[in-house]
């Protein structure tokens, strides 16, 4: 009797273990089950359009060009992309390149990304059709050095717009005519060492976003003189931009003239023609769906954001880390 009872004891302590291992190898398989399946933390590479997709304001700094040794310093920026000005600044595709390649040598960002996202202002204007496709080369040789995006200045012409967008995108891109799309086989060799996938990778992503969901390329305008806000609503729904902006500092020579010492900057951005070329490119973004970008001070960057502004400068300065707290961004900087 007391050897069967012996046994009927360790047998219910032998069931009650095995019920304990059993419920912990589920809750091990749960947890298990539930990583595998959970979405691993990935990034984009384009950071601007990570935060832009996921409805928060960006923040650019700005280099007027510039080689390998700027490209490693700007590395650490905190800005979500950097503007490298060719347009007045030195038209150097060697140097360009150079820039790109110290931004991936200098590490990931401290976002995790390869390197901030980089767009570059160009010489080319987009005020006739005709120079914009002799000059197609310039936005293709641009995106080849592994850029995120071109910002095309004075754009006036609806026509010279969609040339500059069909210039940035293949062939095969969904949508694109193939008439008029001549991003060639070649092009994506030293632009994809620079975004760390393949060859293959980047012909898939190298896109405008959001026309192409994944799309990784950002492409604006600069809607800076009266005959492109006249245009303002036509431009702006052409399928493949990404932003645009009003350009109040050339805006200002077309419309008030030579600024004076008692006249300049903000103070000229009140002027009422000013204000009323201003609202109507943010009307005409809004209506299509692309995005607002205007400058940002401490002062004014909360109005701005509220205003309908999703691109703003000073991505290094209070006025970023105003705006950043403003709409609670959930992650660092």
């Amino acid at each position: 009797m007391k050897m069967k009872m012996r046994v009927s004891a360790w047998t219910r302590l032998g069931t009650r273990l095995g019920v304990i291992v059993l419920g912990a190898g589920c809750l091990m398989s749960a947890d298990l089950a539930s990583a595998q399946s959970a979405p691993a933390p990935t990034h984009r590479i384009n950071r601007a359009i990570e935060m832009l997709d996921s409805g928060q304001p960006v923040y650019y700094t700005q280099v007027s060009g510039g080689g390998y040794e700027d490209g490693k310093r700007l590395a650490a920026t905190k800005a979500d992309y950097i503007t490298y000005e060719m347009e007045h600044g030195t038209f150097d595709f060697a140097a360009l390149r150079a820039f790109m390649k110290g931004l991936v040598d200098a590490g990931k960002t401290r976002t995790g990304h390869r390197t901030p996202a980089v767009i570059v202002t160009l010489p080319v204007l987009g005020d006739d059709p005709a120079a914009m496709k002799a000059n197609a080369w310039v936005v293709q040789q641009t995106l080849a050095a592994g850029v995120h995006g071109i910002l095309l200045c004075q754009a006036e012409s609806p026509e010279a717009v969609k040339i500059f967008v069909e210039a940035a995108r293949y062939p095969f891109a969904k949508g694109a005519d193939y008439n008029s799309s001549h991003r060639g086989a070649g092009s994506q060799m030293f632009a994809s060492q620079i975004w760390g996938v393949s060859p293959n990778e980047y012909l898939a992503l190298a896109d405008p976003w959001p026309l192409s969901p994944k799309g990784e390329v950002m492409l604006g305008v600069k809607l800076e003189n009266p005959k492109a806000v006249a245009h303002a609503e036509e431009i702006t729904r052409i399928p493949g931009i990404t932003f645009a902006e009003w350009g109040p500092g050339d805006q200002g020579f077309y419309l008030l003239g030579l600024p004076t010492d008692t006249a300049r900057g903000s103070d000229r951005a009140h002027d009422p023609k000013m204000v009323a070329a201003r609202a109507r490119v943010l009307a005409a973004t809004k209506a299509a769906g692309i995005r607002f970008l205007n400058s940002c001070s401490e002062q004014d960057v909360i109005n701005q954001i509220k205003d309908g502004t999703m691109i703003c400068t000073g991505g290094d300065t209070p006025a970023a880390d105003k705006g950043r707290a403003f709409t609670k961004r959930p992650t660092a900087p």
